[in-house]
């Protein structure tokens, strides 16, 4: 035999020996897309829940943080003054609006977020006063008062 055809024979043999052999690049292929699609699942699945988390923090008009049962005095107090500090601002700025009567409080500025419209209603709902409704929505007594008589319709 010539060497020629040994080496022919060899190679077709080969060539039927990998015809019965699993081929790997078809599973590393199926594997790899498989993997693409469970992250592109798992992507959407979470940007559905963040929307749905934003839409619920933006659509809620009862959201209210409830402030902590015991804080250090340091905070306490710290919480005290700036209260007080935000109630002499809103004085200020109340007194201010009443000397001058160029500047109406609900007409000729900026509208009123709905948002800010359905807590305010919701408040005055639960029995909150005006000074607690102003402090908590920053808005003055005129304009919660034109909301609550109004009936939230601006």
């Amino acid at each position: 035999m010539d060497i020629a055809t040994i080496i022919m024979i060899i190679g077709i043999v080969f060539i039927i020996i990998s015809m019965f052999l699993k081929d790997k690049s078809n599973k590393i292929e199926n594997d790899l897309e498989d993997l693409s699609i469970n992250i592109y699942q798992e992507t959407n699945a979470l940007k559905r829940r963040i929307k749905t988390v934003e839409e619920e923090l933006l659509v809620e008009p009862n959201f209210q943080i409830q402030p902590q049962k015991k804080l250090p005095a340091k905070q306490k107090d710290a919480m005290e003054s700036f209260q007080q500090v935000a109630a002499q601002v809103k004085a200020a700025q109340a007194y201010g609006s009443q000397t001058t009567p160029s500047a109406p409080q609900t007409q000729g500025t900026k509208p009123i977020n709905g948002i800010l419209v359905s807590q305010v209603l919701a408040l005055h709902e639960q029995g909150h006063s005006l000074e607690d409704i102003s402090i908590r929505s920053t808005l003055t007594h005129a304009q919660i008062q034109s909301i609550i008589a109004s009936g939230g319709r601006l």
